[in-house]
């Protein structure tokens, strides 16, 4: 081997040992921040006394919601504070692009309603692409860097706090009890449907749930704001939760997939499955 080559090959080595060590810096840095982050979130949720679901709470529902309440054994559970979990699933951001699979923790808080969604997208061999999705005190934002070190979107704004306020709503099903919560509004449709919306400060959301023939919620459907090219409008957003499983007593849908309606078709850019679930524990993974 020629001393070029080898001088070539050591300098390379030396790049990519570099390159090793910032993004191992930069993912321990933006981890540390999240961390903060869910510590602010539960800390809000402390203090609260221990409260038991009975019949009697379920009374005011729609009666499909009071359904399926009933149906997922939420009667007799302790009532959910706080909630954290864990995804693994694909995701992509426009039509015709390959799937990029994720692993995603997410911390949920319930009294005062808001969560944070810490995820990993494998983009490509070696690249890899770190988010974090916040509500928290009635405000969103979006965080996206390339390599935990170069931002790629850092979405904030009324358009964010709505569309995260309607994320919250959309997977309530994965803390039901909150479904009894004073800042949510029911009203019921027929017999297989009911419109929430929820209100936290002064940002509002709302959309329909739907039921199937067994009592099953497996569809959200409501309005939310999409971003494209830099601007912002109201789209029709759709959640679909499927797979019944059980997970701490409480039978809930394991699989979710996040779509927009749009006219030329509906654009599925989420589907993301749970791998376990934790209520009442209030600490970072």
């Amino acid at each position: 081997m020629s001393k070029l080559l080898f001088a070539i090959l050591k300098v390379v080595g030396i790049i990519f040992i570099i390159f090793l060590i910032a993004t191992f810096a930069a993912n321990q840095i933006f981890k540390q921040k999240v961390r903060k982050e869910v510590r602010d979130l539960f800390d809000v949720q402390e203090g609260r006394e221990r409260e038991i679901v009975t019949e009697k709470d379920l009374d005011k529902l729609p009666s499909c919601v009071k359904r399926w309440l009933t149906n997922i054994q939420v009667i007799g559970k302790e009532k959910i504070r706080t909630v954290r979990l864990k995804q693994k699933g694909l995701i992509r951001t426009k039509e015709g692009q390959p799937w990029m699979p994720f692993e995603a923790e997410q911390y949920v808080a319930v009294d005062r309603p808001g969560f944070i969604w810490y995820v990993k997208v494998k983009a490509a061999p070696l690249i890899y692409l770190s988010g974090r999705d916040i509500f928290y005190q009635a405000r969103g934002n979006m965080l996206i860097k390339l390599l935990s070190i170069i931002t790629v979107a850092d979405g904030k704004g009324k358009e964010i706090d709505q569309g995260s306020l309607v994320r919250y709503l959309a997977e309530i099903s994965w803390y039901p009890t909150a479904v009894l919560s004073d800042y949510i509004k029911w009203e019921e449709i027929d017999d297989n449907s009911a419109k929430a919306t929820i209100t936290v400060e002064d940002v509002t959301a709302s959309g329909i749930f739907y039921f199937d023939q067994n009592g099953n919620f497996f569809k959200f459907r409501g309005e939310r704001y999409k971003e494209e090219q830099g601007s912002y409008s109201l789209g029709i957003f759709a959640g679909y939760m499927t797979d019944y499983q059980e997970f701490k007593g409480i039978i809930l849908p394991s699989l979710a997939e996040a779509r927009w309606e749009l006219p030329e078709g509906d654009f599925s850019y989420f589907q993301g499955r749970i791998g376990e679930i934790e209520y009442n524990k209030a600490e970072f993974y």
